[in-house]
């Protein structure tokens, strides 16, 4: 039987610095190349179409992870205007040959395992804008089209002569528009018109299946929960990376809590803080992530604690670094009050850490029966539950244990399992239509 060619985007996969949904298209490419399927990755990074293909490898891997350039343009202005029309129409994409001229180690956080490499030009840019132009989707070819795109967002894109599957991880802008700077208008017309097409869609919980059904009913017959898994280079790390935490954090193990995640009001990060500057913990708390939007009411009292030498902050680390500090932690505090899944929660499992969280959203799934669930709009409840892990071994021991085995329903077996499932129903479903 031929094996599976899937797609998989790399709209999030390019920024320079890490999101949730980076990690689940790493995730994703990671479990289907170990499970045998042959992958490629579609990128839009704003690199000409150049003949030369050493150069064309050459201006994709400079433009990878954030390092774009402005284009180089002739001197003739009315030269540059008509190419930049003619690329307007162009919804062709080109292969990127990886012929080794180019030193790729260390750049998986970008490229994860793959067979085929893609780019469009401004891809996800032009689509976007081409969408709110004419309220259609881009439909582009690709040099060899696969069974199945997988979109790892909600994307205006289409892929012709493939099913197209779309990624919805939560409706948190819809279901709290208070907590988000999305166009609301926007995102839910996309997610309407995906809907209405009758194209197949994925989510990674259940709670995040019945919120979107909720919303748009019709998506009933065509929607399926595959959950997610962590990022397979965090099973690879070994304690001996640990050994340097004391020294470039000044912190030693178990000595601290943690919070990591984008300080905004989905995460619930000032209620997070208050709570624990009122506890009677004398852990430090370690917060790790990059600063979002109405700051100004949620980390009011961030200053202070960082003042007070309670609370170390650091606005952003590499993977090898933020998992060594996760797995010393004595506890991760993620009390939030919307996500889709609730991945630090799964990776500190995997980690060995005590979880202090809450039963929102998809965090109902993962943390069920193995984290300390907590009230996330109660400010006194997390400070239970703070004082109530800090002060009780058995609790604390009993913690890592449920979590552990609350990992493995999460282990990317399973999560290869579900996904091929799933892609077999689709092929049924979708291919002779």
């Amino acid at each position: 039987m031929q094996r599976l060619s899937v797609c998989i985007d790399g709209f999030n996969l390019a920024l320079p610095k890490g999101t949730g949904v980076a990690t689940y298209g790493r995730s994703l490419a990671k479990t289907l190349y170990a499970a045998g399927y042959d992958i490629s990755l579609l990128y839009g990074l704003d690199i000409p179409a150049s003949k030369n293909e050493i150069l064309r490898e050459v201006l994709f891997f400079n433009a990878l992870g954030g390092n774009e350039q402005k284009s180089e343009r002739s001197g003739n202005p009315i030269l540059n205007k008509t190419k930049k029309i003619i690329n307007s129409f162009n919804w062709k994409a080109i292969n990127i040959p990886l012929s080794g001229h180019v030193e790729t180690r260390g750049m998986g956080h970008w490229l994860p395992p793959h067979h085929q490499l893609y780019n469009l030009r401004n891809l996800f840019k032009r689509a976007h804008s081409y969408y709110k132009r004419t309220g259609r989707f881009a439909h582009i070819t690709l040099p060899s089209p696969p069974d199945i795109m997988h979109w790892t967002y909600p994307l205006p894109i289409r892929v012709k002569n493939s099913i197209n599957l779309y990624t919805i991880h939560d409706l948190v802008p819809l279901h709290l528009p208070q907590t988000t700077l999305d166009n609301k208008t926007y995102y839910f017309n996309l997610i309407k018109k995906i809907v209405l097409s009758g194209d197949p869609i994925v989510t990674v919980s259940n709670a995040s299946k019945n919120e979107i059904i909720s919303f748009y009913p019709r998506a009933a017959n065509n929607i399926y929960n595959t959950y997610q898994t962590i990022d397979q280079d965090l099973s690879l790390m070994t304690p001996e990376e640990n050994i340097d935490i004391e020294k470039l954090f000044n912190v030693t193990p178990l000595s601290y809590f943690m919070f990591f995640g984008s300080l905004e009001p989905k995460k619930n990060i000032g209620r997070i803080i208050e709570a624990f500057l009122s506890s009677s913990t004398n852990k430090k708390l370690v917060i790790v992530g990059a600063m979002g939007w109405k700051n100004e009411n949620e980390l009011r009292f961030l200053k202070h604690g960082i003042q007070t030498g309670r609370i170390l902050y650091i606005d952003y680390l590499p993977s090898q670094m933020l998992f060594a500090l996760l797995r010393n932690a004595y506890a991760l505090l993620f009390p939030s009050i919307a996500e889709g899944f609730g991945l630090p929660v799964l990776e500190a499992f995997k980690c060995g850490t005590p979880v202090i969280t809450s039963a929102e959203g998809g965090l109902s799934d993962v943390a069920k029966g193995g984290g300390l669930i907590v009230d996330p709009y109660s400010i006194p409840s997390i400070v239970k539950g703070i004082n109530s892990l800090d002060q009780n071994e058995s609790l604390y021991m009993e913690l890592q244990k449920k979590g552990a085995q609350q990992f493995v329903l999460f282990s990317q077996e399973k999560y290869a399992t579900r996904l091929q499932e799933v892609y077999r129903a689709m092929m049924v479903k979708y291919k002779s239509t």
